[in-house]
């Protein structure tokens, strides 16, 4: 895997290719600056380190100041200062500020989700279903959120789906396949209703994904669960909206899966404003 610094880097790239023209064109080459970081509305704080770290590889000279820390729920008001040569804040300032926000927006979608399930036993897990390259900040958004991780990769855990069933030509040949596969991971398998579940159960699932079922069902699942294999853990998924959640936490499921979470959050408003510096 590509190391932060390297996406950096090539997001910086992207975004100067043979230099910040506007900036090299008006503002002198000595010109120092300092910029407020404005949050603008409430939200959960994300993406401050990986922010920083696109001035740093940028220029040495610029330097930045956090007021607040990733995880932090935070009211409209300044984050943080950036001083340092005025042309550097300008040329890093975009890239900086989509990470922090789309980040932030992570993490404060996050927390709204999180807190819908607040006094049940059932915790949120998020998906694979992140930008390309970016997986590993939006995974710590949603930590910063207040939500799991589920798979980080196709490597770290097996999750049979209606594919691989098809693939394998029954739920209980693919978990069948998957326990002799020499793979010391947990196997989950995803069902569809309530025959299903209890293939996967009898095959010998660890967790079972219950896809796409109305509430009424995911609680007669637990109830099947419970009766056949109480230790293996529930993972409801599919139309799992906000207002939706305490439903489903009311289920008695150990999970609930939101793909929203990394590929729909809105990007929260946060804003710079430059003010310039003497350079005498």
């Amino acid at each position: 895997m590509l190391s932060l610094d390297d996406r950096l880097c090539a997001a910086l790239a992207e975004d100067l290719g043979r230099g910040d023209a506007t900036s090299q064109a008006i503002i002198p080459a000595g010109q120092l600056a300092r910029a407020e970081v404005l949050l603008k509305e409430p939200g959960v704080l994300s993406g401050l380190s990986a922010a920083q770290r696109v001035f740093a590889l940028l220029d040495s000279a610029v330097q930045v100041s956090w007021q607040a820390g990733d995880g932090e729920q935070r009211e409209r008001g300044v984050i943080g200062t950036i001083s340092g040569p005025a042309r550097s804040i300008l040329s890093g300032e975009r890239l900086a500020l989509n990470l922090l926000q789309r980040l932030s927006g992570i993490a404060t979608l996050t927390r709204h989700y999180a807190d819908a399930l607040v006094g049940s036993r059932t915790r949120l897990l998020d998906t694979r279903k992140t930008t390309p390259l970016w997986r590993d900040l939006e995974k710590a958004a949603v930590r910063h959120g207040g939500g799991l991780n589920h798979r980080a990769g196709l490597d770290d855990g097996l999750l049979i789906k209606d594919n691989h069933i098809a693939a394998a030509g029954g739920i209980t040949a693919a978990i069948t396949r998957a326990r002799g596969s020499g793979y010391l991971l947990k196997v989950e398998c995803e069902v569809s209703n309530l025959a299903e579940l209890e293939e996967a159960l009898h095959a010998g699932a660890d967790r079972v994904l219950l896809d796409n079922m109305e509430d009424d069902q995911l609680a007669a699942a637990v109830r099947v669960r419970d009766r056949l294999a109480p230790q293996v853990t529930l993972e409801a998924s599919g139309n799992m909206t906000l207002e939706r959640l305490p439903r489903v936490a009311a289920s008695g499921v150990d999970f609930v899966s939101v793909g929203a979470l990394t590929h729909s959050a809105p990007a929260l408003d946060i804003s710079l404003n430059f003010i310039l510096e003497d350079t005498t």
